[in-house]
This record gives C-alpha cells, structure tokens and sequence, in this order.
C-alpha cells in the first residue's frame, strides 16, 4: 500500500507564497507519475502540475509561471511551490501517486491519494 501525506497549507495574502510538500511511504516506486491536484468548494477536482517518472513537468494553464513541482526520490517526497498566489487558488490541495510511469490530467485514473491539505489567498 501507499499512503501520501501533505503539509504545507496554510492562509496567506494574494502575492504571497507557500510550499507545499506530499510525504509517501509505503510501495512507491520511483516511476510511478505523481501530481499535485486541487479543489474548491463547489467545483471538480483539477490538475495542477505532473511530475513524470524523469523529474519532467507539466502544468496547468492557470498556474504557469506561478507554481513549480518536483520530487526528491530518495526522500519520497513531491513538492510545490506556489508564488504570486491569487485568491483563485483558494482550494484544498491533494497529491496523488499513479501507479504507471504515464501521466493524466484525470483524477480518476489515479491510485493513491493524500487528505488534502488546505490553502485559502485573501485579498
């Protein structure tokens, strides 16, 4: 099994940042796709950025040039940074673990999902 824990949310001022960080453990294989997605009250679950099985990484439109996704293999950890915050990005904030190397845009497709973690931009 693979259980994901994020941390990191928190409430911050439009223009400001966060880290958010997605602790694995368990049978997660260092291939395996991993994403960061979120969700605000009243809307679907979306991706935000996927990081593929190579560290390469893909973003949402709404995010570009915002927001930056890694991992550290040896730690099992994935990362998001989140600058130049807009109230828009209010959302809980999930990582999740596909266990194929492919990556998708469609939370359904995914395995392992962390609880959430959550982070509210005031203006």
């Amino acid at each position: 099994q693979v259980q994901l824990v994020e941390s990191g949310g928190g409430s911050v001022l439009a223009g400001g940042s966060l880290r958010l960080s997605c602790a694995a453990s368990g049978y997660i294989y260092s291939w395996y796709c991993m994403s960061w997605f979120r969700q605000a009250p009243g809307k679907e679950r979306e991706g935000v950025a996927v990081v593929a099985s190579d560290g390469s990484t893909r973003y949402a439109d709404s995010v570009k040039g915002r927001f930056t996704a890694s991992k550290d293999n040896a730690k099992k950890t994935l990362y998001l940074e989140m600058n130049s915050l807009k109230p828009e990005d209010t959302a809980t904030y999930y990582c999740a673990a596909r266990g194929r190397a492919l990556c998708s845009w469609t939370f359904g497709e995914y395995n392992y999902w962390g609880q959430g973690t959550q982070v509210t931009v005031s203006s």
